[in-house]
């Protein structure tokens, strides 16, 4: 089976893909690179496990769910946002797995047996995976979130790379949503500080010792403009999971996008 590489993706701003926006090309970029990611891999993934930025739960969850709905978890969008579908399978052998994996690494862990796919996961995977053929299991966040924590989950979930499944963070390097909202009804007239962090994050995945890198994610919030772009650190830790998951392997940033004002970023590992 094909080793597979882990990736930290933006997943946009709600349904943002599917909808019309001002300016009309602002998610061309993301959209595109999006659309590109299956051609980066090595193989088709067996299976995707994804970490969210919107699914917070007391200890480490994995869906059970064969058959996940969807969760339309954004509001005031345009009717036809909420008619979206991406009926990718559930996977619950790799579910077992995960918990497995987390247990052994001495986590305690839960199941849902009934949670959809949320807007972190099925926005972006509708537009990278539009087939929806590749089952996909979605794990939670520990809500303490602890970045030591994240990162340590990640290392224990790095064998299922071995066995073809992609790991994918989804969440966004900027997500500071009243400055983005204010930029958004004043252009012109906010000033968004995301460009100092985002050469953070960025010389943090592509240090050359795993242990620089894990230094510097466990210690982010000292980084210039932490708090600017991660007033809370949901949409970051994503990228924790995810990096503790790549081990040794290099990082490299693979996207950066300005939309809204903002720097988003994505990395790949392996």
């Amino acid at each position: 089976m094909t080793r597979m590489p882990t990736m930290f993706i933006p997943h946009g701003g709600g349904p943002c893909f599917f909808m019309d926006w001002t300016p009309a090309d602002a998610w061309d970029k993301l959209r595109h690179f999006l659309q590109a990611l299956p051609e980066t891999l090595p193989d088709k993934p067996k299976a995707l496990l994804v970490v969210s930025g919107h699914w917070e739960a007391t200890a480490f969850s994995v869906q059970t769910n064969p058959a996940p709905p969807l969760l339309y978890d954004y509001h005031g969008f345009p009717p036809e946002t909420y008619q979206l579908s991406w009926p990718a399978a559930g996977d619950p052998e790799l579910a077992a797995r995960v918990r497995a994996l987390l247990g052994e690494a001495g986590f305690d862990t839960a199941e849902d047996a009934t949670r959809g796919y949320d807007h972190g996961v099925f926005v972006p995977l509708k537009v990278a995976f539009p087939d929806a053929d590749i089952p996909t299991v979605q794990l939670s966040l520990r809500r303490d979130l602890d970045a030591a924590a994240h990162f340590a989950a990640g290392q224990a979930l790095a064998p299922l790379r071995n066995d073809g499944v992609l790991i994918i963070g989804s969440g966004n390097t900027y997500h500071n949503m009243r400055v983005l909202m204010s930029a958004m009804r004043n252009p012109g007239h906010a000033t968004i500080e995301g460009v100092p962090f985002d050469r953070f994050l960025t010389q943090a995945v592509t240090a050359a010792d795993p242990e620089t890198r894990r230094d510097m994610l466990l210690s982010w919030e000292q980084a210039p403009g932490a708090r600017d772009a991660a007033p809370r650190e949901e949409h970051l830790l994503p990228l924790h999971v995810v990096a503790g998951a790549a081990q040794n392997d290099p990082g490299v940033k693979s996207l950066e996008d300005h939309v809204m004002g903002a720097v988003e970023s994505a990395f790949t590992f392996g």
